[in-house]
């Protein structure tokens, strides 16, 4: 199991600057993987990542949320083809950078909708998330479709909605990725739904309610982490959460992130990590008993 932290704990923007400091701050929170969002990845300079990643020794993974413009769920057929060649891009630069997965809102825009999604949306979806996988598939690389709440997406908000919509791509290579925080918002617990999702679950993002430091919010964390004990997860689990205290423009528009919900990255970083850790140990002590 590979613990780690996105990116944008630390940093808002992903210029030489930046993307430096993120990734040597992930290192000394003691994390094993970040994980950067590929936001403008036409701009984003994929040999420098990979070689601030060997020098520092972590794994990585990238995310990103489509939008209007190449949104695959859209009527608009050039649309849909502007974000297969975006996410196109997108895998080429996990490629680069040595990762081995790609995740996210990448099968809708992340917004809230006004209507459910149509058939043929869902339809375009899951054929170009289809053609991409078996990109990804050649270049070592697995898709996880992140479960987000019903102001970010109208085609999955739970995880039995994501294995309907993953039977509907009829992909090995595409997995679910679930995130604590939505969870929090749409399932009805916090243990069940990682059941079911079973052996399809791909990656996992760790995020309390409000977004800050973990344990200090509403998250049932135990239950979610006993969850992937008894399925015996062994895949990403990454720390997520955000402030405005570290400001990416369009990100925090589109999530609402008015409030500093902290301050200090290193602090809750290191403060994520040993949580993380100390509560995957903990479910490991449960066969002692």
């Amino acid at each position: 199991m590979l613990i780690g932290a996105h990116a944008l704990v630390f940093s808002g923007s992903f210029e030489h600057e930046g993307l430096t400091r993120a990734i040597e701050k992930t290192r000394q929170a003691g994390f094993d993987l970040i994980e950067i969002p590929l936001m403008d990845p036409y701009n984003f300079d994929r040999m420098l990542a990979a070689r601030l990643l060997e020098d520092n020794g972590l794994a990585v993974s990238a995310s990103l949320g489509l939008n209007d413009s190449t949104d695959l769920t859209s009527d608009d057929p050039d649309v849909v083809a502007a974000g297969e060649r975006m996410l196109e891009e997108c895998l080429d630069i996990v490629h680069a950078m040595g990762g081995r997965n790609l995740c996210g809102v990448i099968y809708s825009a992340m917004k809230k909708y006004m209507a459910p999604a149509t058939a043929s949306g869902r339809a375009s979806s899951a054929a170009a998330l289809g053609r991409l996988a078996s990109r990804a598939e050649g270049l070592g690389i697995h898709l996880s479709l992140e479960v987000v709440n019903r102001y970010e997406t109208n085609v999955m908000n739970t995880g039995r909605q994501a294995l309907d919509f993953l039977d509907e791509i009829g992909s090995s290579n595409v997995s679910v990725h679930l995130d604590t925080y939505h969870m929090n918002i749409e399932e009805s617990d916090l243990y069940t739904p990682v059941l079911d999702v079973g052996e399809r679950l791909g990656y996992v993002h760790i995020g309390e309610s409000h977004r800050g430091y973990l344990g200090s919010g509403t998250v049932d964390f135990g239950s979610f982490f006993r969850g992937l004990g008894r399925l015996g997860y062994d895949g990403p689990v990454v720390f997520e959460s955000f402030s405005s205290a570290v400001v990416n423009e369009d990100l925090s528009r589109m999530l609402g992130i008015w409030r500093n919900l902290w301050d200090d990255s290193d602090d809750l970083a290191a403060h994520a990590n040993r949580f993380i850790r100390d509560s995957v140990r903990a479910v490991e002590t449960i066969a002692l008993h």
